[in-house]
């Protein structure tokens, strides 16, 4: 049986979304804070996290940012922040997917399951891809650039594989997003330009930032081909 962390403050959110993830067949763990809800992660290694942002103590934010730090669980952030920057500064830091409250409970269960099938995929595929000097080893999630390894997020991991995948087609926005996190919301492309500027600065961190992967203005970004 998979296990979901769920880190939320409010106790009557909590119990809701226990009682639907129980129903649809997952062990539940609780926390009603930041500091908890980490301490909960690290020791007990869940499947999956459902992270409110408004949390005492520790922020929802600094608790993706520390979890990101040695963990690619996948995360999914319930917020009911309107600020929309929150969000993409989630999904920026690594989060899998966000349900904005009032929420379905349904929809919470659906986008867990989600989740989880699209980690586990990862891990089965043993797929290598090499585009001149860049290797990325998906199995693995390990990336080479230039003879030198790099270290990046889950998310900006996905979004470098599926440029590097077909290399010289033009992304949207909108279409980066729903291959790296399942969804396509035009409100929430422009956090693809964050991601792209730390896969640029991690990529070659004293070049241009363009080596790798170039805009095409007004439409979105294409890996280099090689020799490109």
């Amino acid at each position: 049986m998979r296990t979901i962390l769920v880190v939320e403050d409010e106790p009557r959110i909590a119990s809701l979304v226990r009682d639907y993830l129980e129903h649809a067949g997952f062990a539940v763990l609780t926390a009603g804070d930041g500091a908890g809800g980490l301490a909960l992660a690290r020791a007990r290694r869940p499947d999956a996290i459902v992270l409110d942002l408004g949390l005492p103590k520790v922020d929802g934010l600094d608790v993706i940012r520390a979890l990101r730090s040695d963990s690619s669980v996948p995360i999914v952030v319930l917020t009911a922040r309107g600020d929309e920057t929150d969000r993409i500064i989630g999904l920026e830091l690594g989060a899998d997917d966000y349900v904005v409250k009032p929420f379905s409970p349904k929809e919470l269960v659906a986008r867990v399951r989600a989740v989880l099938r699209r980690a586990e995929a990862r891990s089965a595929s043993s797929e290598r891809i090499a585009v001149g000097d860049l290797e990325i080893d998906v199995a693995r999630r390990r990336v080479v650039a230039a003879g030198r390894a790099v270290d990046l997020t889950p998310t900006e991991f996905e979004l470098l594989a599926t440029l590097a995948r077909e290399p010289g087609r033009v992304w949207t926005r909108a279409q980066l997003l729903d291959a790296v996190h399942g969804f396509s919301l035009e409100t929430y492309e422009r956090a693809i330009d964050g991601h792209v500027r730390n896969l640029r600065r991690k990529l070659d961190p004293d070049g241009e930032g363009s080596r790798y992967v170039r805009t095409v203005h007004g439409v979105g970004y294409a890996l280099v081909e090689a020799g490109g």
